[in-house]
């Protein structure tokens, strides 16, 4: 990584300003570390493999941050009278975002940007801190939110974050670590519970848990999605870019059993996978800071499918993705770009629980840096690719 990125993208810098504007928990596992914020909802702020002097990876949105939280009437003409984009490498949110049945328009609302509003549960509510250890913290909330079709969820938040020792990445991705590899790991248990007396049910609309990081792109990031090979009448489309419009081809190349796509912040697209084809993992090889990051998350059983967010009245509700990845750039000609950043995201299955029932999401995030040797073996493990492949792509 070069000196300059390392100065913008510096751990310690960004540690220091988010002390400064809200409360932050540190967790450390040797010479990595992760900045949690409560506030926002417990999400990790960013992270960083060399707490000493390493560069951060989360993409933090300072001007947001400083600003602080306005009043109703500041609020109004401003992007925050519809989301607190306040950045960080991964928070919790919930879906779906559109359609029938989404948590982010009202009843009788069209699609239209002006009527989205991001509930206040994912948005402006602090999260409880309920335990604190040097390597987890745990968070609760509960809420009431209303769909777009007019259905109450009383709900029910539980997540813990907890960074991760040398033994357990290394059993995550199955290779060994040398002292060439610096490295930081952490898994984020994310629970939603039906609180109420009555049942979630699909007729009526169904929520989800919804991951998403947001992180620091580099001109030379690609982000690598393997999937499921076979046909699309088995196992649907192999990628969904449809979501902004076709994603152009020199920042999209499909392969039979592998996606690579633009992570550099500089146009505005997004991709998904479905769950017929996931291999339940993501990734992103950043080659001038010779940063190769995982994500990976519990896949389980989705007898109600998962719930699709895009913005219109849905035939198939629930036929939604479970991977996605979002490149920022300008929404339109003349408008600068939000971030610049990148996203990798997953979901949980629909959940239709009973009273008292709880959805469970794990996902599990590493940024492993360092020699390039060796991370070349670990993409080829993880991600079915090598980086060479991974550079030449695109």
């Amino acid at each position: 990584m070069t000196d300059t990125i390392k100065k913008e993208n510096s751990f310690i810098k960004d540690l220091n300003f988010l002390k400064k504007h809200t409360d932050i928990i540190v967790l450390q596992e040797g010479n990595s570390a992760l900045a949690i914020a409560p506030q926002y909802q417990g999400r990790v702020m960013t992270s960083t493999t060399n707490l000493a002097g390493g560069s951060g990876f989360g993409w933090i949105n300072k001007k947001v941050i400083e600003t602080g939280f306005l009043t109703e009437e500041e609020r109004k003409g401003r992007l925050e009278n519809q989301i607190y984009v306040f950045g960080g490498e991964e928070r919790f949110w919930l879906g779906p975002e559109g359609g029938q049945f989404s948590l982010f328009f009202k009843e009788g609302d069209n699609f239209d940007f002006s009527n989205w509003k991001t509930p206040a549960v994912i948005d402006t509510d602090a999260f409880t801190l309920i335990s604190k250890t040097e390597n987890a913290a745990k968070f609760e909330h509960s809420c009431e939110l209303i769909n777009k079709s007019g259905t109450v969820f009383k709900m029910g938040i539980g997540r813990s974050v907890t960074i991760l020792n040398k033994n357990a990445i290394k059993k995550i991705i199955k290779k060994d670590i040398s002292t060439k590899i610096e490295f930081v790991g952490y898994e984020t248990n994310n629970q939603i519970t039906n609180i109420g007396e009555a049942a979630w049910i699909p007729e009526t609309g169904l929520p989800s848990i919804w991951m998403l990081g947001m992180y620091n792109p580099s001109p030379k990031t690609t982000v690598v999605i393997p999937f499921k090979e076979g046909s699309e009448i088995e196992l649907g489309e192999k990628v969904n870019d449809a979501y902004f419009g076709k994603v152009p081809k020199d920042y999209l190349e499909v392969k039979e059993e592998v996606l690579f796509f633009k992570g550099d912040g500089t146009k505005r697209s997004k991709i998904g996978i479905n769950s017929k084809r996931t291999k339940g993992i993501a990734g992103s090889y950043d080659a001038l800071g010779k940063v190769l990051t995982l994500v990976t998350y519990n896949t389980q059983e989705a007898p109600h499918g998962y719930v699709n967010s895009a913005w219109e009245h849905q035939e198939k509700p629930y036929a939604g993705d479970v991977i996605n990845a979002y490149n920022d750039g300008s929404p339109e000609a003349g408008v600068p770009p939000m971030g610049p950043f990148y996203e990798l995201e997953t979901s949980s299955p629909a959940a239709a629980l009973n009273p008292k029932e709880t959805m469970v999401h794990i996902q599990t995030t590493i940024h492993l840096q360092g020699n390039e040797n060796e991370l070349n073996e670990i993409a080829i493990e993880n991600l079915g690719v090598g980086l060479e492949e991974i550079i030449k792509a695109l």
